[in-house]
C-alpha cells in the first residue's frame, strides 16, 4: 500500500535554504572565493543555487570582475603555472582540468601554453617517474611488455605526450619493441 508523505512530519520535511539577495549574495560570493579560487562559471553556478534571481548573480559577478576578484585569465594562468611547477601533470591533463572547471577553451589553452613554454616535457616525464617509483630500479620494472604498457598508460593519463613518454621509457626498457603492431590490431578488433 502506498502512502503519501506527511508534510508536517519532521523526518520527511526538507530544510529549505534561504534565497540570498543583495549584500547577502555578495558576502556569500566573497566567502566562496576566500575558501577556494573559482573560475567565473564555477562561481556563477554556485551562486545560482542560492540566489533569489539570476539577474542578481550577474550583477554580483560584474561587480566582482570590476574589483578584479573574478578573472578567468588570471585564474587559468595561476592554475596552469602551479601544475607545471609541480610536475605531476602534463599539458593535456592541465588543459582538461581547466576545461572541466569551466574556463573558456581559448583562455585555458593560452594559459597552458604559457605555463609549459620553458619546460621540457621529457623532463616532466622523468620527474613523474622518479617520484612515483622512488627507490625502485626502472630497468627492472620495465622488463615486461605488460608493465611497460601500464606505466605508459599512466603517463598518458597524467597528460604527457606519447612521443615524450616513449622517449623516456625506451631509455630504461630492455625490450626491443615494446608495442607490437599486431597487438594493437587485435585490440582494435575487440573495440
Amino acid at each position: 500500500m502506498y502512502t503519501t508523505q506527511n508534510e508536517e512530519d519532521p523526518k520527511t520535511m526538507r530544510r529549505q535554504t534561504p534565497r540570498l539577495t543583495g549584500q547577502a549574495l555578495r558576502d556569500y560570493a566573497a566567502s566562496l572565493l576566500a575558501a577556494r579560487a573559482l573560475s567565473r562559471n564555477e562561481l556563477r553556478a554556485r551562486l545560482r543555487r542560492r540566489a533569489a534571481s539570476h539577474s542578481e548573480v550577474e550583477e554580483v559577478l560584474a561587480s566582482l570582475s570590476e574589483y578584479g576578484a573574478v578573472d578567468d585569465a588570471r585564474f587559468a594562468a595561476h592554475y596552469a603555472e602551479a601544475r607545471a611547477a609541480e610536475g605531476r601533470w602534463g599539458k593535456a591533463r592541465v588543459l582538461a582540468n581547466l576545461l572541466a572547471r569551466r574556463v573558456d577553451s581559448q583562455t585555458a589553452s593560452s594559459a597552458v601554453e604559457a605555463a609549459f613554454a620553458g619546460a621540457s616535457e621529457e623532463s616532466g616525464v622523468q620527474l613523474w617517474l622518479e617520484r612515483k617509483f622512488r627507490g625502485q630500479d626502472l630497468r627492472d620494472l620495465l622488463k615486461t611488455k605488460g608493465k611497460f604498457a601500464s606505466i605508459y598508460r599512466r603517463l598518458r593519463t597524467a597528460g604527457f605526450s606519447g612521443k615524450a613518454v616513449m622517449g623516456v621509457l625506451k631509455r630504461y626498457a630492455e625490450i626491443e619493441d615494446p608495442f607490437d603492431p599486431a597487438d594493437e590490431d587485435a585490440e582494435s578488433d575487440v573495440l
